[in-house]
């Protein structure tokens, strides 16, 4: 009987406890937890997300470049959709029934419940319609965002474009959700997360109708988006739409640095496109037309094309040749043609009349010497030594390695070493003899604009550079990137860049680009004719100014355009003026280069 009693108890208090468990398990759900309550009223609320606002972007000097503009989404809740007229709402949309059961479809996919993107970037007109009949559309809402605009076409591969996330990114980056946009390219892209800001929530109750009724819980849930923070580019716009204006009917590029600071003042790439075209519902196809365009519009020359760089390449092989000692100041080399062709110059009795003169003979001797200086017996050996030491150092002028500018698609070029002569010839079977086109900037040596300015801006530093760069200010930041700080130093004595500046200012008063003077101001510079086996030879030039306390280092690349002298030149002339002098004194000049044909 006793142990009857007993288990009475023990069940009795079992019972109890459950009891209790349950009564405290219903009253943290329902008192204390409100998570299930928001579930529910999922139905009756409306979360919407506020966007805001992306950053301006601004020019060196202050200009706006890139602002915002007001843009409506229609979003959709397919759970609350109740007596629709469908018909009525396709004409106010001006899409077909087909559209817009694919658009209800992928709304469903994604979920009956959460609200998705129906109908993205409604026009001003289209949005004041849709306002006036909104409440007979259940389930439906409008949602402000706002979009890129552009106060000039220019500058388009530099400020790069914003488009609509994909799924990739939306699985790889937890902040992104379906609908939401991202930079794609250009600044935009690099500096994303500067520039987006924070998203911020608001939640509505809505009665039947998809009404309105006011916030929910007082407002206390919501959360206020933060803007994106304002940059300020090292670009000048001014000096941006003249580069472009000059390279009218051209294809290549131009890129202007500030030696100094390795900020870049100008980079142009042509032909270009109207960044206006990638705003906005146009977007998707506007961008497949220019995608297929012949003329590669898209393509970003500047950083993505690789090019023989020809003539200007001497100045690389003048001041290695210099350095190891196979060269002085006064070694002079006959105009040998049997040896590579050249133009008819006067004879360089010295390096200075060599440079003027831009004399490929010579230079043939010059890479010989620095290639083959009798280090080993066995000639093929001798050049694999010879080439692993010259590779190394023409990459210390930036040349064949990625310079870590803030865009994206930068590439390397090439500055062939042994492993690429050996994988090309194979081992032991190459030498100075297979390789002597290198030594005039022809051959396997490719090197991309910007690479081009960047080496004349360590010739304008006497010695270093540094690393390239757009981002001048940061709102509320009060410096760039450290690695934009940091000087990149050759292993050249700065005296040898003293002699092959003299050259270079003798280049412009009185050799290959006298079409680059400038009254008053001191231009050094070097023209170049790359060989272009499929047409006409690309047309080159680099050059700094003034020579003392240099302001720009700037490199001009047209593309089938003849000799450097005749269009590359002239461009950068114009361009050296516009920046220092903020005017042109030259306008037939200007007209000349603009009538390209």
């Amino acid at each position: 009987m006793k142990s009857f009693i007993e288990k009475k108890i023990v069940i009795g208090a079992i019972i109890v406890l459950i009891a209790f468990i349950y009564i405290l398990r219903l009253f943290y759900l329902q008192v204390i937890d409100t998570k299930y309550k928001y579930s529910a009223d999922n139905n009756v609320l409306r979360y919407e997300t506020q966007y805001p606002a992306r950053g301006l972007i601004y020019d060196r000097y202050g200009e706006l470049m890139v602002f915002n503009e007001a843009a409506y989404d229609l979003m959709v809740i397919p759970r609350q959709i109740n007596n629709l007229d469908t018909l009525d709402l396709c004409n106010v949309l001006k899409i077909s029934i087909q559209d817009f059961r694919e658009k209800l479809y992928k709304a469903k996919v994604y979920s009956r419940y959460k609200p998705s993107l129906f109908v993205k970037q409604l026009s001003n007109e289209d949005y004041a319609i849709l306002q006036e009949k909104l409440h007979k559309y259940s389930g439906f809402f409008v949602q402000t965002r706002t979009l890129r605009a552009y106060l000039q076409k220019t500058a388009a591969h530099v400020l790069g474009y914003v488009g609509e996330v994909d799924d990739k990114i939306v699985s790889e980056k937890p902040y992104y959700k379906s609908g939401d946009y991202i930079g794609i390219s250009g600044i935009e892209k690099s500096y994303e997360e500067i520039l987006r800001g924070q998203k911020g929530v608001k939640i509505f109750m809505v009665d039947v109708h998809n009404r309105i009724k006011g916030s929910f819980a007082n407002g206390e849930l919501d959360t206020i988006p933060i803007v994106g923070k304002n940059i300020h580019l090292t670009i000048s716009a001014k000096l941006q739409l003249l580069g472009e204006k000059l390279m009218n009917k051209k294809t290549g590029s131009i890129v202007a640095i500030e030696p100094s600071t390795g900020e870049i003042l100008a980079l142009v790439s042509s032909p270009s496109y109207d960044p206006n075209l990638l705003v906005g519902r146009v977007r998707s196809e506007n961008y497949s037309k220019l995608n297929k365009d012949s003329i590669k519009p898209l393509f970003n020359r500047a950083l993505m094309a690789k090019y023989p760089p020809g003539s200007i390449f001497k100045i690389v092989e003048s001041l290695i040749g210099l350095e190891y000692g196979v060269i002085n100041p006064n070694t002079g080399f006959a105009c040998n043609k049997s040896l590579v062709n050249c133009h008819n110059h006067p004879t360089a009795t010295n390096l200075t009349m060599a440079i003027q003169h831009s004399c490929n003979p010579y230079y043939f001797m010059v890479y010989n010497r620095i290639i083959q200086q009798g280090v080993s017996t066995n000639r093929f050996k001798d050049s694999e030594i010879g080439v692993a030491r010259w590779s190394k150092s023409v990459k210390e002028f930036g040349l064949g390695q990625l310079l870590d500018i803030d865009l994206p698609g930068m590439k390397k070029g090439r500055i062939p070493d042994v492993d690429f002569y050996n994988r090309w010839y194979g081992e032991g079977r190459w030498a100075f003899s297979t390789i002597y086109s290198n030594g005039i900037g022809q051959g396997e040596v490719e090197i991309v604009p910007l690479q081009m300015a960047n080496f004349t801006s360590v010739i304008a530093n006497k010695g270093y550079y540094y690393t390239p760069h757009l981002i001048k200010k940061i709102e509320n930041t009060d410096t760039i990137p450290s690695k934009y700080l940091k000087k990149n130093k050759v292993n050249v004595k700065p005296e040898y860049f003293d002699l092959v500046t003299n050259a270079m200012e003798l280049v412009v008063e009185a050799g290959t680009a006298r079409r680059a003077k400038i009254k008053d101001i001191p231009v050094c510079g070097k023209t170049g004719t790359a060989e272009n086996p499929q047409g006409e030879d690309h047309s080159v030039f680099i050059a700094f100014a003034p020579r003392e306390n240099p302001k720009i280092a700037i490199a001009v690349y047209v593309e089938n355009a003849g000799f450097g002298g005749t269009w590359a030149a002239p461009i950068a002339s114009l361009m050296i003026e516009q920046y220092l002098t903020d005017s042109i004194s030259r306008p037939d000049l200007e007209k000349y280069v603009i009538d390209y044909k």
